[in-house]
C-alpha cells in the first residue's frame, strides 16, 4: 500500500488483479485492473462501501418510506457501530454511508462521525430528511463528513432550508431525488429552469423508485409508467449544468438505454460486489432493499468478511448479476448486468 498522506489510499490486490485509488477529500474512487486482467466483478477482500442504518427512528412519517421508519424506531448501539468499523478497517472499506430513519437524530450521532473519521480513518457520509440539523450536528458534519445528502420530498420547503444550512457551513451537499412517475415532471422542471435552491450544491443524485416499505403495493409510482424519464435523461446528457448529476445503480437500465456515456463512468448494481448494507439491529444484507427478500445475517454470530465471501445471500446475488437473463440477448448486458436483480418492475429498458 502507498499512502502519501492521510487522505490518499492506494492499494494493490495482487491476488484479485486490480488496485484501488481513493481520495478522502474529493471522494474520487478509482478501481483499475492490472494489464491483461479483466475488470474485477467483486472484491474478495470485502466491501468498499458499507451502508449502515444507525437508526430506524424518524418523525416525518412519509407514506413512501421504504424502511417504515417511525418514532418507535430502534437505534444502533455505539458498541455495534464500532464493531463494524473495526471490521471495516480490516477489509479496507473506504466509506460508510449512514442512513435510517433520520441518522442525525440518533442520540450518539456525533460520536459515530468522530469514531469513523478520527479513530478508524473511514470517511462517513449521511442522508438526512433535513430535521435535527443542529449547530452541533452541522459543525461535526463539516469536520468529519465527506458529504451530506438531503432527501427531496414535497413540498420541498424543509429540503430548501436544510440545504441552505449545510451550504452556509461550507459542507459538500448533495440532493437525493426519488424519481417516480409523478416526480419526474418536477425533476425536469428543476433542470430546465434551475431554481435558486440548487445554487451551490455539489450534485443531484436521482434514485429510481422501488415499490417497497409502506408503498409496497403502489406500482403506479414506478418511473417506467411515465416515459418522460427519457426526456430527463436527454436533458442531463445535453445541458451543461452547474452541478454534478448522479444516478443510483437501480437506474442503470435507463442510463445505458437512453444515454451515450462511456462505460468506464457507469457502474451496475454493486450489491454483494463492492457494497453491503447493515441494519440497525446488526443484520447484514447485500442491499437495503433486500430486507424483505432474504434473511439478514446476524453479525453477533458471524463476521462480515465470512458472510461476504461464503454466505448464500451474497453468493446468490452475485450469481444473479453475473448470469442474468440478458446474457447473449443485449449488447449492453456487459455494462448493466441485466439491471436490478431483485425488482424487475423498475427496469427502464425494453427488457421483457
Amino acid at each position: 500500500m502507498v499512502n502519501n498522506n492521510h487522505n490518499i489510499f492506494i492499494k494493490r490486490y495482487m491476488d484479485e488483479g486490480y488496485y484501488i485509488y481513493f481520495n478522502k477529500n474529493t471522494g474520487v474512487n478509482v478501481r483499475c485492473e492490472f494489464k491483461e486482467n479483466e475488470e474485477p466483478f467483486w472484491s474478495n477482500h470485502g466491501p468498499e462501501l458499507i451502508d449502515i442504518s444507525i437508526t430506524k427512528w424518524c418523525d416525518k412519517g412519509c407514506e413512501f418510506c421504504y424502511r417504515n421508519s417511525n418514532e418507535h424506531g430502534k437505534h444502533m448501539s455505539v458498541d455495534d457501530f464500532e464493531d463494524i468499523l473495526r471490521q471495516a478497517v480490516e477489509m479496507d472499506t473506504l466509506q460508510v454511508a449512514l442512513g435510517g430513519g433520520n441518522p442525525n437524530q440518533h442520540p450518539e450521532f456525533i460520536k459515530f462521525l468522530q469514531l469513523a473519521r478520527e479513530k478508524y480513518g473511514i470517511v462517513p457520509s449521511y442522508t438526512t430528511n433535513g430535521r435535527g440539523l443542529t449547530l452541533e450536528v452541522l459543525n461535526a458534519s463539516k469536520r468529519y463528513c465527506g458529504a451530506v445528502a438531503v432527501s427531496a420530498y414535497e413540498p420541498y420547503s424543509e429540503m430548501r432550508a436544510s440545504v441552505t444550512k449545510l451550504l452556509n457551513k461550507g459542507i459538500k451537499t448533495n440532493i437525493h431525488f426519488v424519481l417516480t412517475s409523478s416526480s419526474v415532471d418536477i425533476a425536469i422542471d428543476w433542470l430546465e429552469n434551475l431554481p435558486n435552491h440548487l445554487e451551490g450544491i455539489n450534485a443531484i443524485v436521482f434514485l429510481n423508485y422501488k415499490p417497497v416499505g409502506r408503498n409496497i403495493l403502489n406500482k403506479e409510482l414506478l418511473l417506467k409508467n411515465n416515459k418522460k424519464f427519457v426526456k430527463l435523461f436527454n436533458i442531463i446528457e445535453s445541458k451543461k449544468l452547474p452541478f454534478k448529476i448522479g444516478f443510483d445503480s437501480c437506474s442503470i437500465s435507463g442510463v445505458v438505454s437512453c444515454m451515450n456515456i462511456k462505460k468506464e463512468y457507469i457502474e451496475s448494481c454493486e450489491a454483494g460486489r463492492f457494497s453491503a448494507f447493515i441494519s440497525e439491529d446488526f443484520k447484514l444484507y447485500p442491499c437495503s432493499f433486500m430486507m424483505d427478500k432474504v434473511v439478514g445475517i446476524d453479525l453477533k454470530k458471524k463476521r462480515i468478511i465470512d458472510a461476504w465471501r461464503d454466505s448464500n445471500q451474497f453468493n446468490t446475488i452475485r450469481d444473479k448479476l453475473q448470469n442474468n437473463n440478458c446474457v447473449g440477448f443485449c449488447e449492453k448486458e456487459g455494462i448493466c448486468n441485466g439491471g436490478c436483480p431483485i425488482f424487475k418492475d423498475i427496469l427502464l429498458c425494453d427488457k421483457k
